[in-house]
């Protein structure tokens, strides 16, 4: 199985990477790490941690999109329903309340989800954002737990992978077939001196 070290980073849609560097860098505190363009698109990389990363695309005729609840079910197409920030403790989750406010976005009260304590907002693109910090004693990831009254099949037998559903490899691609082809990214590799 791969072994995951977290998220590379997630591609969002921008129609202002001016409103986007602004809230996400100078308000929520991410470091903008990375930004390529060229006539008719950007796309900027935000550091979440030394793992992560957050990633606009800037297209001139994009629309924000329609603000929604958060987790409430919706008919039509969609991709996904929100993203949660993870956070250090509940001291970070009220600086972030208090922040969000104080620039006059919309922000929950602290949501006690048993596992997590969590506030909710939106960016400025519309996109729904929450920003989770862990409670003590409790890690699903240590010891985790199917409590759904429905479960999904798959659910039941268990949180480990088991790699055995799919075909396994019959034919791993040889050493010397194993090409990388550039792409627009390859000159931040490059020392600009």
């Amino acid at each position: 199985m791969p072994r995951y070290t977290g998220i590379n980073h997630l591609a969002m849609v921008t129609g202002d990477m001016d409103g986007t560097i602004r809230f996400w860098r100078d308000l929520l505190g991410m470091r903008l790490v990375a930004g390529l363009g060229s006539k008719g698109y950007r796309h900027y990389f935000f550091e979440i941690t030394g793992h992560d990363m957050i990633a606009f695309f800037e297209w001139p005729d994009v629309e924000k999109i329609p603000e929604r609840d958060h987790g409430v079910p919706i008919k039509g197409p969609v991709a996904f329903d929100h993203i949660s920030f993870g956070v250090e403790d509940d001291d970070e989750l009220w600086l972030l309340k208090d922040r969000l406010e104080a620039a006059g976005f919309w922000v929950s009260e602290v949501i006690d989800h048993g596992f997590i304590h969590s506030i909710y907002s939106f960016d400025p693109n519309h996109i729904p954002i929450e920003f989770s910090a862990p409670v003590a004693g409790v890690d699903l990831r240590r010891q985790p737990k199917m409590l759904d009254r429905h479960p999904a099949k798959a659910g039941l037998e268990g949180p480990d992978p088991e790699p055995d559903r799919w075909p396994a490899v019959q034919h791993a691609t040889p050493l010397e077939e194993r090409a990388v082809y550039p792409g627009e990214g390859a000159v931040l590799a490059k020392d600009e001196t």
